[in-house]
């Protein structure tokens, strides 16, 4: 052991040791003039690390491990490079929200033009009234049955016969100009034909109502407009164009609903 020790500090380097036995490329690099060979200083190096217990293939390990690292990572980071960041559809809440409010808006139209008195019986045209009833005000549709007895005539029975007197009351001080009558425990409501003012004034009220549901339902597709433009930064433009249209489409739908709706009352008007 001891020659092999000296014929390896003969190199006048006792570094050649230790970057022999690790280097890869079979390269001697050493910051030293060496007078060895390379093949003569491996093996010496050999023998040497034979006789101290010195195992080889523990720098192979070592560099093996280094290099497995460095793809390793290398992988990992071309993985997240090429990784799809998933982007939530956010259609259909759009879609829903903006869908709900239009429904809320023809629902309020629908109940609004039932209010509006015709030449012909609707129990609806009393559903805005409000009675006196045990201290408080509550719609009339909450303590009577209506029903239409003919096409000039309702029927108002009340679930309790001791508010009869209220809701003859408060269906003559109503802005209908009805005159109700008194039937046993019921109310026997005749509708008077309407008059030419009436009917003009009526046709005006109907022309508002349309144009307030219409501002309604745009306002819901402008809320859902501005959704989808606050999101087009993270969806793709193809799907933002596509969602756009279909609130423009959902929104003429709703629109022509509206219009249907009131074109029908005012027929029902003109021609009661």
């Amino acid at each position: 052991m001891a020659g092999c020790l000296r014929r390896a500090l003969a190199g006048k380097s006792l570094r050649l040791l230790s970057q022999a036995s690790f280097h890869s490329r079979g390269v001697l690099e050493s910051p030293l003039n060496c007078s060895f060979s390379l093949k003569e200083t491996r093996k010496s190096c050999i023998t040497c690390e034979a006789s101290l217990g010195v195992d080889r293939r523990a720098g192979s390990f070592l560099l093996w491990s280094s290099r497995s690292y460095g793809k390793g990572r290398k992988s990992r980071d071309e993985d997240d490079e090429g990784s799809v960041q998933v982007v939530p559809d956010i259609g259909p809440s759009v879609k829903s929200t903006a869908t709900s409010m239009m429904d809320a808006a023809i629902l309020a139209l629908s109940k609004e033009l039932a209010k509006l008195r015709t030449g012909r019986a609707s129990p609806g045209i009393l559903d805005h009234i409000m009675v006196d009833s045990n201290g408080g005000k509550v719609p009339l549709s909450r303590i009577a049955v209506v029903s239409v007895l003919d096409p000039k005539s309702l029927s108002v029975m009340p679930y309790d016969p001791d508010v009869l007197k209220s809701l003859e009351s408060s269906i003559v001080s109503s802005p209908l100009g009805l005159n109700p009558m008194v039937d046993g425990q019921r109310l026997i409501v005749a509708i008077p034909p309407l008059t030419k003012e009436n009917v003009q004034a009526l046709c005006k009220v109907v022309t508002k109502s349309s144009e307030d549901v219409k501002q309604s339902i745009r306002r819901a597709r402008q809320k859902a407009l501005d959704s989808i433009k606050k999101a087009s930064s993270t969806i793709p433009k193809d799907d933002v164009k596509r969602l756009e249209k279909e609130i423009e489409e959902i929104t003429k739908k709703f629109i022509k609903s509206a219009e249907d709706l009131c074109k029908a009352k005012e027929k029902e008007i003109t021609n009661s």
